[in-house]
């Protein structure tokens, strides 16, 4: 394996653990039956200001993560299959 090759698959890794971990971190969207009986909130705080909260930000670097990793795989991959 090259220098490239060997660069990629650490950084590849390093990004995997970290989406994973993001994933974890984050709360889940179940809001159960209430949805469905017409009880579901949408007017509180939390949802006036949903850009700003912590769950929202981790959203959008998991999201940033995930394809940050299939580019670095796929880059990986054709690395690998060429043999730069």
């Amino acid at each position: 394996m090259n220098t490239l090759a060997v660069v990629l698959t650490c950084i590849d890794i390093v990004v995997c653990i970290a989406m994973i971990i993001l994933v974890m971190s984050q709360e889940g969207n179940d809001q159960g039956m209430g949805v469905v009986g017409g009880s579901g909130n949408s007017n509180n705080f939390y949802e006036k200001s949903k850009g700003r909260t912590m769950d929202e930000k981790l959203k959008k670097i998991t999201l940033f993560t995930a394809v940050l990793f299939a580019v670095l795989t796929v880059t990986l991959f054709l690395v690998l299959a060429r043999g730069f």
